[in-house]
């Protein structure tokens, strides 16, 4: 038997380019995935970097200034710094528990991520019931936090997750509302529809305008669900008990810490999305020419504007959260709870039938 060797080095060719090809298409298929968690992982660190300068000007101290220029490259030492250090485990906790916890509660909250449109045609996932999914992956995230102090066998974690479930359940149901009336306005639960719609009367179409009560009780349901301060009692990170995270050390330590900073990022972003008209910039025409009008750019230039005009608007909305830490002493339990219940949600169920009966009359 013959063999031709030109068929052999052809039938070889061919497999190595098969092989190259699924190569490249697995190359493709993560490109998608892992390009916004690089570009979450940014804004995070760009977040703690703010939250540091912001505060150190408003207590007029120094803030980062060794690592790197202007401290820039503070957080990520702090994060190696946490990645390097040694995972210690209760002798006596629940083992499974303690390690899963921190990993749902930042997983719940990257899932919100995916209904975010940070332009008009970049978004991962456009789904009709957007702004539900990000409710519904939030609320995942105090089981995580319930896990935690479980499985620590501390009687301080436990309370603490107690009191950050008790927190989250008392404030993701204002919150809601609040997004449900944004719903009944925009005729539509998809984030994309809900920025189309704030598009039609350029500023004056924002729902700031249009839902003042809403936003405000939305803001301080926001803060209440990222922990932040006045409402920052299942940490208390000034006090020596650091409530659910008293156990914890090391990167198991550090997720929880992203964790709150990717529900920060998450929920500014939300505020710009739904009260602050989104991608779009309203400039009027008759200042700018035809040659630069922004809002009717379109490919990888107009892509490009989006993004940075949503993420202006994120960070600019940051400013708030930063400044309260400074600002305002923390409440008790019962004063947080008051809150939630006795004044926030009927605000927010008044907003809503007000929102309700404004549709009917209009149609």
């Amino acid at each position: 038997m013959i063999i031709d060797t030109t068929e052999v080095q052809d039938i070889n060719s061919f497999s190595r380019l098969e092989s190259l090809q699924e190569v490249s298409g697995i190359i493709w298929m993560l490109i998608p995935i892992f390009t916004p968690v690089l570009g979450i992982t940014i804004g995070v660190l760009v977040i703690v970097w703010l939250e540091r300068e912001i505060s150190a000007g408003i207590q007029q101290r120094i803030g980062p200034e060794y690592a790197s220029p202007l401290g820039i490259l503070q957080a990520l030492a702090d994060g190696t710094k946490l990645l390097f250090k040694e995972t210690l485990l209760p002798s006596r906790g629940n083992t499974r528990l303690f390690s899963i916890g921190p990993s749902i509660a930042v997983i719940a909250i990257l899932l919100s991520y995916s209904v975010i449109p940070f332009s008009y045609n970049l978004v991962l996932a456009d789904l009709n019931i957007g702004i539900f999914l990000w409710i519904a992956s939030s609320s995942i995230a105090p089981i995580g936090l319930l896990m935690s102090g479980y499985g620590s066998n501390n009687k301080y974690s436990f309370l603490g997750g107690l009191r950050a479930a008790a927190q989250s359940i008392s404030y993701e149901i204002p919150l809601t509302l609040c997004v449900l009336s944004i719903s009944l306005l925009s005729n539509s639960s998809s984030t994309v529809d809900i920025v189309g719609a704030q598009a039609k009367y350029g500023v004056w179409g924002w729902n700031l305008w249009r839902q003042p009560i809403g936003f405000i009780v939305f803001l301080i349901s926001s803060l209440a669900e990222c922990e932040r301060l006045p409402f920052d009692l299942p940490e208390a990170e000034e006090e020596l008990v650091a409530g659910y995270q008293t156990e914890y050390s090391g990167i198991k330590f550090g997720l929880f810490y992203v964790a709150s900073y990717l529900n920060l990022l998450v929920s500014s972003l939300f505020v710009t999305v739904l009260y602050l008209g989104g991608w779009n910039l309203y400039i009027p025409y008759i200042l700018v020419p035809e040659l630069f009008e922004i809002n009717k750019a379109d490919g990888i230039f107009g892509t490009t504007i989006g993004i940075f005009i949503t993420l202006a608007k994120t960070y600019l909305f940051l400013f708030i959260p930063i400044t309260t830490r400074w600002t305002l002493p923390r409440l008790r339990m019962d004063q947080l709870l008051n809150l939630g219940w006795k004044f926030l949600l009927p605000i927010s169920l008044g907003n809503l039938l007000l929102t309700t009966s404004s549709q009917l009359l209009s149609l």
